[in-house]
């Protein structure tokens, strides 16, 4: 990934070129031809780029926040979540800090399930998704067809059919000239960076075991509401289903299992785990597990012992580990040292603050007209996570092509109206049905 690039005299000109050349070959993939024209009008005469935003939470509004911070000419013009109070948060939430640049008045402030439609269709040039993360392939193919360039946060789909999505609209955004950035914010951060390329390197040596942990305390539950419907409820206690969430080995654990494919320059060839619910067994606690430890096998033979937990009063780490022939390595904290344990290096960048840097990046390289492309990356690291999910439900050892390959999905689907049936019903007593290892059929 470059690093943040300062402004040149030359930039609003080689944007513009950008967007024109995106947005002609978007309209010659399909776009409705009034779209194509606003957008090459809006490309020709302006040099600020304008973002929409779909999914008006804490980390879509974070990530809108992040953008308008960066050196680039950012504006936001659209917003759009399922629930209209989100929408109000986020806009006077933004617009308190920065002012003019963001323009989103009433008639642009979009809720409801359909609601990412229409910011799609104004003239916005780059898209943040930022919704559960079991919508993100319909919105990322909508936006792709609508010739949008494409921030969208991780996970990027919860089960292999919305990976399989992801990669083939992935295609047809480079085809089109589309820029795709992926929230795997490790990835931008200069502590981290230095780490991988040292270790990349042999700093250690031949890397023969690696370790990844997420445990914490766990996070919100957001109770049933009178007059909610079920697919209401699911959508506002989204982190408990998996149709939306794909479990927290999905939604949060994919940061540190990336760090390790990064690392391994590959994916893993198969996996085997345990897990289940030992403090969170709730009716509002959905169906995901509360913990998992899965044994990833990568193809040249090097395991990785993966560790996520959401149990109160138990160990709270968030980190990476790598261990070679000639030593180890703390990568969360930069840190190489020999095999008795003395410290030989430490990375001189910042670890922290990838939200921000992520942004910077993606920012400058479009303001610049650069093209990059993280949505193979985020596909198959969402894959890691959700293959170790589908090993420690079913406490099979499985194929990266049997999990990829699965035609069991989740039932995600482009719902539009709340009243629509949710593809996962509670039992007369308000509970739902929790994966059974040995039974639960995953591929």
């Amino acid at each position: 990934m470059q690093r943040p690039t300062s402004d040149h005299a030359n930039s609003g000109s080689s944007r513009r070129q950008f967007l024109r050349t995106s947005t002609a070959l978007a309209a010659a993939g399909g776009l409705a031809a009034t779209l194509g024209s606003v957008r090459n009008a809006h490309a020709a005469g302006s040099d600020v780029i304008k973002v929409g935003l779909i999914g008006a939470g804490g980390r879509g509004t974070g990530a809108v926040a992040q953008a308008l911070n960066t050196s680039a000419p950012v504006k936001l013009v659209a917003v759009a979540d399922a629930f209209p109070d989100n929408v109000q948060t986020c806009v006077a939430a933004l617009k308190e800090k920065y002012h003019d640049k963001v323009a989103v008045p009433a008639d642009r402030q979009f809720a409801g399930l359909d609601a990412y439609r229409k910011v799609l269709a104004t003239d916005c040039d780059v898209v943040i998704l930022a919704t559960a993360p079991g919508f993100r392939p319909i919105h990322f193919e909508a936006a792709i067809k609508a010739g949008k360039h494409v921030f969208m946060e991780k996970p990027v789909a919860t089960d292999a059919a919305g990976v399989r999505k992801v990669l083939e609209v992935n295609a047809e955004a480079r085809k089109k000239n589309l820029a795709v950035a992926v929230g795997l914010q490790r990835r931008h951060e200069a502590g981290y960076k230095q780490t991988i390329d040292k270790l990349r390197d042999g700093a250690i040596g031949d890397i023969i075991l690696a370790r990844a942990y997420w445990d914490s305390n766990g996070v919100w539950t957001r109770p049933r509401r009178p007059g909610q419907t079920e697919l209401e409820y699911q959508v506002r206690n989204w982190y408990y289903f998996n149709w939306l969430c794909g479990d927290h080995i999905v939604e949060q654990h994919i940061h540190n299992l990336d760090v390790i494919n990064w690392l391994m320059d590959g994916y893993p060839v198969s996996a085997n785990g345990m897990g289940g619910r030992q403090v969170r067994t709730g009716k509002d606690h959905g169906e995901i597990f509360d913990h998992h430890f899965v044994e990833y096998t990568y193809a040249n033979g090097t395991k990785l012992y993966s560790q996520c937990r959401h149990i109160p009063g138990c160990l709270d780490l968030v980190n990476e580990f790598a261990h070679g022939t000639k030593g180890n390595s703390e990568i969360g904290r930069g840190l190489i040292s020999d095999r008795q344990g003395k410290e030989l290096w430490k990375a001189t960048g910042n670890i922290g603050g990838g939200h921000q840097q992520e942004q910077r990046d993606f920012f400058a390289q479009i303001h610049k007209g650069e093209i990059p492309n993280e949505a193979e990356v985020g596909a198959k690291s969402t894959m890691t996570a959700i293959m170790g999910r589908m090993a420690t439900y079913s406490g099979l050892t499985l194929t990266w092509d049997q999990c990829l390959n699965s035609k069991v999905d989740l039932g995600v689907k482009d719902f539009l109206s709340f009243d629509e049936t949710a593809p996962v019903l509670p039992d007369s007593q308000g509970a739902y049905r929790i994966p059974t290892p040995g039974m639960t059929k995953v591929v």
